[in-house]
């Protein structure tokens, strides 16, 4: 089994963790494991997506968007600075 160690845990939390310790009749490292094993337990979240790949989740039920695009027209000359 392996162990861990928490640093700069805020008191009042510490001290919440306890009493919720003690309602349940466990020490706070059983509490501890409780909540974890409560928290992490089942399938891992899926990796978040893309903007992209949101926006195509979102239109792609629908059958896609076409844009009517204007033609480009040629680039301008840069400004002159001189």
């Amino acid at each position: 089994m392996s162990s861990i160690t928490i640093r700069k845990l805020d008191p009042a939390l510490k001290d919440r963790l306890r009493v919720r310790a003690a309602e349940h009749g466990h020490s706070m490292e059983a509490e501890v494991r409780d909540i974890l094993q409560a928290t992490l337990q089942g399938p891992a979240p899926a990796p978040a997506r893309t903007l992209y790949e949101r926006i195509r989740a979102l239109v792609e039920p629908v059958g896609g968007i076409d844009l009517d695009l204007p033609p480009r027209e040629p680039a301008r000359d840069p400004p002159y600075f001189g």
